[in-house]
């Protein structure tokens, strides 16, 4: 399985979850929150980075899921 970054996007009235250079979306849910639980399990699963996006669509956090020796470790969640 390639080890995409999963990007939470805003998407009209709801998110989106979609995975880094992929042109369709993985799932589309009524909350951030949602698509935030269902994209860091993608993300844990692929050892790659969760991108969360703010409503604007700019990047407002980050959180790595590889096992490299670069990565910070997730204190935050």
């Amino acid at each position: 399985m390639a080890k995409r970054n999963q990007h939470v996007l805003p998407l009209g009235n709801g998110w989106a979850v979609k995975g880094e250079g992929s042109k369709k979306f993985t799932i589309i849910t009524e909350t951030q929150k949602d698509a935030i639980t269902v994209a860091r399990e993608i993300a844990k699963s692929n050892k790659s980075e969760l991108v969360i996006h703010g409503k604007n669509g700019k990047i407002k956090d980050k959180d790595s899921y590889g096992n490299g020796p670069n990565l910070p470790e997730d204190t935050k969640h």
